[in-house]
């Protein structure tokens, strides 16, 4: 099979400076990759207060890397819905082609085309948390909730459980991190997945009536297309994803806190030549955490091997030392 179309979205603000790394960290961790590594990037329109588009200097360090920036209008979601660029953007890439979406704040530390996509079953990170839903005290739970989901789409749920878990498990539901997710048509995956959001938005289950839906929007949605295209939870094959080769690291400093040396030698490799950090110095977090080398001290605060099972306290503690830029 063809190498995937790699898709990421790059737009003003911090996700720019998150695209570089992406594109930067890629390219030195998979030189020879055959496929196209393509950004997305929101136009100016009435769904946006301002311009999304990137700055000049960050579009001209992605075409040094090779990518391939393409515009794209938002219809359904915008500024009120940031996540939903990931949802709108797969229409840019060409149909019937298989294709891997990254979240713009991921950092590649191995090849990328060394991992054995099977593009018919299509699958999706699960590095996550239980972030939803939250059920209440006295009900509905975990089991009524997801059900009435795959009940008002028609879907199986039954097929779609992880019965190593027991009922009431949030791990035993479906559940993903968009940060990554793959298929083998962006059109069929993005109708579908477009569709699943808008309804839910527009018209929730009362199961769900006291759930908020942002900003949980896509990962809502996301098992229910997965599941509807024939999809499944990643098996070994793909364990270098959220792994060896690739790292969805959220913000800088939670990388410099919680992720392996190995991805903070790449990071600061491949943002260290001069035209990249020129760009890359315009940005806080990367100038005071990479280049001024207060990650380190991030770092120092945490033992990787003794880390808090949930992210928040991480948080907590780099703003308590006064280490937090995003």
């Amino acid at each position: 099979m063809s190498a995937p179309n790699v898709l990421f979205i790059a737009q003003a603000g911090r996700l720019a400076y998150e695209a570089v790394i992406l594109a930067a960290s890629f390219r030195l961790s998979d030189p020879a990759f055959p496929g196209r590594l393509i950004a997305a990037e929101p136009q100016p329109g009435p769904l946006w207060p301002g311009d999304p588009r990137i700055p000049a200097d960050v579009r001209t360090v992605l075409d040094r890397f090779g990518v391939e920036v393409v515009p794209f209008d938002n219809r359904a979601f915008g500024h009120r819905y940031p996540q939903g660029n990931k949802i709108e953007a797969l229409n840019v890439l060409p149909g019937g082609e298989p294709f891997v979406f990254f979240d713009t704040d991921t950092l590649f530390t191995g090849p990328l085309s060394q991992v054995a996509f099977d593009f018919a079953r299509p699958s999706a990170s699960m590095r996550r948390e239980p972030t939803w839903p939250e059920p209440p005290p006295y009900g509905p739970g975990y089991e009524a909730i997801w059900k009435s989901l795959y009940d008002r789409f028609g879907l199986d749920f039954t097929t779609s459980l992880d019965l190593s878990h027991p009922a009431g498990h949030w791990e035993r539901y479906l559940y993903f991190n968009a940060g990554w997710f793959f298929g083998p048509c962006p059109r069929r995956f993005g109708e579908r997945l477009l569709a699943f959001a808008q309804e839910i938005e527009r018209d929730p289950p009362e199961e769900l009536a006291a759930q908020a839906l942002t900003p949980w929007l896509d990962q809502i949605a996301l098992p229910l297309a997965i599941h509807d295209l024939g999809g499944r939870r990643p098996g070994p094959e793909l364990a270098g994803l959220d792994g060896e080769v690739s790292c969805h690291y959220r913000a800088l400093p939670l990388l410099y806190a919680r992720e392996s040396d190995r991805a903070v030698a790449v990071l600061e490799a491949a943002v260290a030549p001069n035209p990249v950090k020129k760009v890359m110095k315009a940005h806080e977090p990367a100038k005071r955490l990479i280049y001024q080398g207060k990650g380190r001290q991030v770092r120092a605060l945490f033992d990787r091997d003794r880390l808090p099972l949930r992210e928040q306290p991480i948080r907590a503690r780099i703003k308590a030392e006064g280490l937090w830029w995003r």
